[in-house]
């Protein structure tokens, strides 16, 4: 910078008013631009010192690079697996769940053998396609307060069937779903049940509407979320009127989502804080020349649950008169 103006005042000297001027306008534009870097690095200064931080922390030279947590690539490839059979009750072959998980067949393929030999899932007899054991379903049955409350569930499930002719079974949630966790059939026939270990939407469920009525709003909250991502699907509107009405009333009373003629009866059962953790229902056929109904099954139930929910070291809700 220094040479330029030294230069301009040479030529400044042969007294042309037009040199001069240049000069002139030369060096205040050299001042100005000195004025202007000094500025900027006092700015900078002052924003490095407010924020504590260091100028390659201010102006990063690339992008922050996300790193996983803990990765656990082999144990994610077999929860996977696991998942993608529990929607193909018919199984699957080794290309099929490959391309199904965006993997290669080599990828994937150390791993179905490891799930086979533990029991987790078994190949079909032709050996083409891998489908889920019941080995899940033993496992989650073994967990303690699943077991102790059908082991509590199951002599008071069989009294009221007994005495409603009727068959019924026990639903707790799991997600966006309610899973069946036990069932009685009707001692005569003919009759209607809902087999132990099946997943029923949660939202064509009497079950599953009766424990969100009597949820913390937290937990309601959690599993209808989980709902819409599961099912990519708006929530009924008339949801939280309906929750509403079952927690009012203490029970679900209301012809069935899936079969014509079925009317779901259903009462929850209760933890020691009131907070409803499965329900118990009726799946109701009305024959012909019976004189009970669907009032006899509600009051059935409600004693029921009540006793299931003391038994289990719940609360049992006083039974109101119909």
């Amino acid at each position: 910078m220094r040479a330029v103006e030294d230069f301009v005042w040479f030529y400044a000297s042969a007294r042309s008013s037009r040199i001069l001027a240049l000069g002139a306008i030369f060096c205040k534009i050299c001042r100005h631009c000195r004025n202007i870097d000094s500025a900027g690095r006092g700015l900078e200064f002052i924003a490095l010192t407010k924020t504590n931080l260091s100028r390659d922390q201010l102006m990063p030279t690339k992008p922050a690079k996300i790193v996983p947590r803990y990765p656990t690539p082999a144990l994610e490839k077999g929860l996977d697996i696991l998942e993608l059979l529990a929607n193909h009750p018919t199984g699957l072959t080794k290309s099929e769940v490959a391309r199904s998980l965006h993997r290669t067949v080599s990828e994937i393929f150390r791993m179905l053998l490891c799930l086979e030999e533990r029991g987790y899932i078994s190949q079909s007899r032709d050996g083409e396609r891998f489908c889920l054991t019941l080995r899940l379903f033993k496992l989650a049955n073994e967990y303690p307060p699943t077991k102790r409350m059908i082991t509590e569930a199951l002599p008071i499930m069989q009294q009221a069937t007994h005495e409603l002719n009727q068959s019924c079974h026990l639903g707790v949630l799991d997600g966006g779903h309610v899973v069946i966790i036990a069932q009685v059939d009707s001692p005569i026939s003919p009759g209607f049940y809902v087999k132990a270990g099946a997943i029923v939407d949660l939202m064509h469920a009497a079950t599953g509407h009766v424990i969100l009525a009597h949820q913390t709003p937290e937990v309601t909250s959690r599993a209808v979320q989980s709902w819409r991502r599961q099912n990519i699907a708006q929530v009924p509107r008339d949801l939280a009127t309906h929750l509403a009405k079952i927690k009012r009333q203490g029970y679900e009373e209301r012809e069935s989502y899936e079969v014509n003629g079925i009317v779901n009866v259903s009462c929850p059962v209760f933890d020691d804080r009131g907070n409803a953790i499965a329900a118990m229902t009726v799946p109701f056929i009305q024959r012909i020349g019976d004189q009970t109904t669907p009032a006899t099954a509600r009051r059935v139930l409600k004693r029921a649950t009540s006793l299931l929910s003391e038994a289990i070291g719940g609360v049992g809700k006083p039974l109101t008169s119909d």
